[in-house]
């Protein structure tokens, strides 16, 4: 019998689900907003801690609301550890995000920023629903 699981599924395996999330942080990194679908957005919270890079370059992305939620607490997660400004936490965040530009951004402008903040260094706006099948979209953005 599978196993269960813990939250809705993106996509047809989980490395489809981790590649959706992992592109979801890179974009949020490196824009600052991602528009996605609600169920997206609330996947990819968690997620976007470990893979903000996206969100760090740009400071938006626009995704669904079930990513931006799953995405949310990944984003905060990397943004508190580069708030240290460690050589090891460089490279810990690194492993997660693999973009050598998004973690310059996150450790050189990003994470000053927030040097006084204890946490929520993003926000999810619900936008409505998609045009085509209705499905929830949502910005989730870096505060």
């Amino acid at each position: 019998m599978p196993r269960p699981r813990k939250g809705p599924r993106l996509g047809s395996s989980p490395s489809h689900q981790k590649k959706i999330l992992a592109n979801l942080t890179s974009d949020l990194i490196l824009h600052g907003r991602v528009t996605t679908t609600l169920t997206k957005a609330k996947v990819l919270r968690p997620y976007a801690e470990k893979m903000t890079s996206d969100l760090i370059l740009h400071g938006r992305v626009t995704t669904t609301l079930t990513k931006a939620k799953v995405l949310r607490p990944y984003a905060e997660k990397m943004i508190t550890k580069a708030r240290s400004g460690e050589l090891h936490a460089k490279r810990i965040v690194l492993k997660d995000i693999r973009n050598r530009e998004a973690v310059s951004k996150l450790f050189d402008e990003v994470a000053p920023r927030y040097e006084g903040r204890a946490g929520g260094y993003t926000r999810i706006t619900k936008l409505g629903p998609r045009r085509g099948d209705s499905t929830e979209e949502a910005i989730i953005e870096l505060v």
